[in-house]
């Protein structure tokens, strides 16, 4: 009788494709579901507001948009009137700026609720420059002066007011001008004002010109202390003599000046990545000593009128995260928004790899087990069987089981069950055979 060869593989990839399907399914599904919690990409553009383009803070935003440059940031720099305006600016929700620079004192969390800060960066002094014969070392002494506050929408007019009012120095016969920068700088200078008001770092242009122009003096104050415990975001700073040039001997005494602080604000909507970058490049932009501040100084968490951002918070307490530390910026933020993509590999793929083996095991043997019916129903039907004629019946069946087996693919890892049930069936077809033998006489031969 011909036998049909066996068919033997290394490997089944229909069972093995069974087995792994269900892995496959529950990984995939489990991407699927932790894809829904992966953060957004950060923009790649940034829209700051500053100021006046001859003032500080559009210096700043300059060196800024260098520094984000490098990671492939894109910063937008939109002039404004001052900080009252950057934050009308950032209140509204439909204005594409989500960053900008704030004076302090200018704002509140309670008029502001959806604005965070990125901290202080840098002492930003009020400097009251005057004409005339006589020194001022109080603000009582501009009344009925013609005094250039500021621009509307700007911090120092807000400021100039404040400290004005207190000192009951805004009333007629004082005029009022509501001047800032360069056109009022000029208006003091042609003698059509009597004194000005400007907050603004030393190196700003307009200081800088003032601090040398000839019949021009600058304020200090007495009361400086005072005036820090009415208004607690005040600094009292001491500018010493020679400070700004030692050769001229600028400033020729010590003066004494109130300081805000110069803020970072943004949207509380900013992303997170972005913050960090801008945390990082305030931190190279401001961290250096200058004159009013101590090495490491700046920026700081501390003194701001809007509450924290979460990743301010944590870049003070233990500076840039651990990514951002070793990997570049775009390498960080992937790992960062794709690390939950870990959860279902870890968390799925690893456990029920282990049922693999069993069910590719369990999926190539059954194929042969199923048989093991039909042999045991042929092994029933032999039970006192005499009939010749149904004798060989059964060992046609009992050939066809065998030709059946034979065609099943089988990898070689498993071939000891095939055999087994080979030996199984020349077990039966042996009964069968003797059976034959004892009804003919004679004997069959027996595979």
């Amino acid at each position: 009788m011909v036998r049909k060869r066996l068919r033997i593989s290394q490997l089944s990839g229909r069972d093995l494709l069974f087995a792994v399907a269900p892995l496959v399914f529950a990984v995939a599904a489990g991407l699927w579901l932790a894809y829904q919690f992966v953060k957004p990409a950060p923009p790649d553009t940034l829209v700051i507001t500053t100021g006046d383009p001859e003032g500080g803070y559009y210096h700043f935003a300059q060196r800024y948009r260098e520094i984000l440059a490098r990671d492939g940031v894109k910063l937008e720099i939109r002039t404004s009137g001052g900080s009252l305006e950057n934050v009308a600016r950032l209140m509204n929700e439909d204005s594409p700026v989500e960053v900008g620079f704030v004076q302090g004192g200018t704002g509140s969390a309670a008029n502001a609720p959806h604005l965070v800060s990125l901290g202080t960066l840098y002492y930003e002094p009020l400097w009251v420059f005057y004409r005339g014969p006589r020194e001022i070392t109080r603000l009582t002494e501009l009344r009925g002066k013609r005094i250039a506050v500021g621009g509307d929408l700007s911090g120092t007019r807000a400021l100039a007011l404040l400290l004005l009012a207190v000192n009951h120095a805004t009333q007629p016969p004082t005029r009022l001008v509501f001047e800032g920068g360069n056109a009022a700088t000029e208006l003091l200078l042609q003698g059509n004002i009597d004194a000005l008001f400007v907050v603004g770092s030393p190196e700003a242009p307009v200081i800088q010109r003032l601090l040398t122009a000839k019949g021009v003096r600058l304020m200090s104050f007495d009361r400086a202390e005072a005036y820090t415990r009415r208004f607690p975001f005040l600094t009292p700073l001491v500018l010493p003599q020679g400070a700004l040039d030692l050769a001229r001997d600028l400033p020729a005494k010590d003066v004494t000046l109130l300081a805000p602080a110069a803020t970072l604000v943004a949207k509380d909507t900013l992303h997170p990545a972005l913050a960090y970058l801008l945390l990082r490049a305030a931190t190279e932009v401001h961290g250096e000593p200058g004159l009013f501040a101590r090495p490491g100084e700046f920026p700081s968490g501390k003194d701001v009128d809007f509450p924290l951002s979460d990743e301010a918070r944590r870049y003070y307490r233990a500076g840039p995260p651990f990514l951002q530390r070793y990997l570049p910026y775009w390498a960080a933020n992937l790992v960062d928004r794709l690390w939950v993509m870990l959860l279902p590999i870890v968390a799925l793929a690893i456990p029920l790899s282990r049922i693999v083996p069993p069910l590719y095991a369990w999926r190539v043997r059954s194929r042969i087990y199923k048989w093991y019916a039909k042999l045991k129903a042929v092994e029933l039907d032999l039970e006192g069987e005499r009939d010749a004629g149904k004798l060989q019946k059964l060992l046609e069946r009992l050939d066809t089981i065998e030709d059946a087996v034979n065609r099943i693919p089988t990898p070689l890892a498993f071939t000891d069950q095939l055999y087994t049930f080979r030996l199984h069936i020349h077990l039966v077809r042996r009964r069968i055979a003797q059976g034959l033998e004892r009804e003919r006489g004679d004997t069959l031969p027996i595979d």
